[in-house]
């Protein structure tokens, strides 16, 4: 496990936009456990607008290399994304140390590491693993912004080489939405140019997206399940006009209450692997714990996801432990 990387991160988005709301994942919404973890320092002078680290290294691919790249790892339009491979990430920021493991280092050296915790687990299972960056494109913020909803949205051209780099490595992106008071919706639209690309998928993150009476680090978010149906709806339409292969919609969760309806959400749309995300930082007894209340209930034809936190989990799961995990082991597992 020392190959994924030792230095000391700060809590994830939090970091960044100084807005950390995450409970200890024993709370899961439904039981007693311990205080929300504190929020770190929110005193910070990096913003998600900042210009990614430079890359070094080879250059950046083509779109043609991207698109030979992902097409070698992806099914074929109409053919099932899982089972038969897996996704493992590296989640976080472009540039940016604060928001994660993906931004602790510059493009190349990401792409490798990427490759390098892929082939940890390519090792354990026979899917074919592909390494993943789950990319942070709008960051929950403290403040309202000129807009007024509380999330920096990246500009798509910051991102681009970072998705393609990836795509002509074989690997896949989740694009990861923190809207703040906007809709999932309006910000996925925002990156349909990059969602064309046929190895980028979606993550939604709930505990972002405030209603109007709501702020970062006063509560934590929650969506009603039509909100992100409608993201379905469209992203199924979207890849099947396209001609797109299949793609990932994963929502993230830590409590039961941050997908309001959540036994009415949408997992029937063939255009789409929909992922719910065990995503929780503490001991890994509580971990389980949440794993096992999120498990019951949930709709049917769903994957499922896992966080490992480099920093914050204790112990940090091995490989090993982490395809373990049951009933259902991960498809898609992220390190933050």
């Amino acid at each position: 496990m020392a190959r994924l990387g030792a230095r000391r991160l700060r809590t994830g988005v939090a970091a960044l936009a100084g807005t950390l709301i995450i409970s200890a994942i024993v709370s899961a919404g439904c039981s007693p456990g311990p205080e929300p973890a504190a929020p770190p320092d929110p005193a910070l002078t990096t913003s998600p607008q900042a210009p990614a680290a430079t890359p070094t290294g080879p250059p950046t691919p083509t779109t043609s290399a991207t698109a030979e790249g992902a097409a070698a790892a992806l099914p074929a339009p109409g053919e099932p994304l899982f089972p038969g491979r897996r996704l493992v990430a590296l989640y976080g920021h472009p540039g940016s140390v604060a928001l994660g493991a993906l931004g602790e280092q510059d493009l190349p050296a990401a792409v490798r590491r990427a490759q390098d915790v892929a082939a940890q687990y390519q090792a354990l299972v026979p899917e074919k693993v592909l390494p993943t960056f789950e990319i942070i494109a709008t960051v929950a913020s403290e403040s309202a912004g000129a807009d007024g909803d509380y999330s920096n949205e990246a500009d798509l051209e910051d991102l681009r080489p970072w998705v393609e780099a990836v795509g002509a490595a074989g690997g896949y992106v989740l694009l990861d939405l923190q809207p703040g008071r906007a809709d999932f919706l309006t910000q996925a639209q925002r990156y349909a140019d990059l969602l064309a690309q046929p190895h980028v998928g979606l993550a939604l993150d709930p505990e972002w997206r405030l209603r109007p009476d709501q702020r970062h680090r006063k509560q934590v978010g929650s969506v009603d399940v039509e909100e992100v149906n409608r993201v379905a709806t469209w992203l199924a339409d979207f890849t099947r006009d396209r001609g797109l292969p299949q793609k990932v919609l994963m929502v993230h969760q830590f409590r039961l209450e941050m997908i309001k309806g959540r036994e009415r959400l949408d997992s029937t749309r063939p255009e789409l692997a929909v992922v719910l995300h065990a995503d929780g930082f503490g001991p890994t007894e509580d971990k389980l714990k949440t794993w096992n209340r999120l498990l019951e209930g949930a709709p049917t034809d769903v994957q499922w996801g896992w966080k490992n936190f480099l920093d914050e989990d204790t112990p940090v799961l091995t490989p090993e432990q982490t395809v373990q995990i049951g009933p259902t082991s991960p498809v898609v597992v992220t390190y933050q």
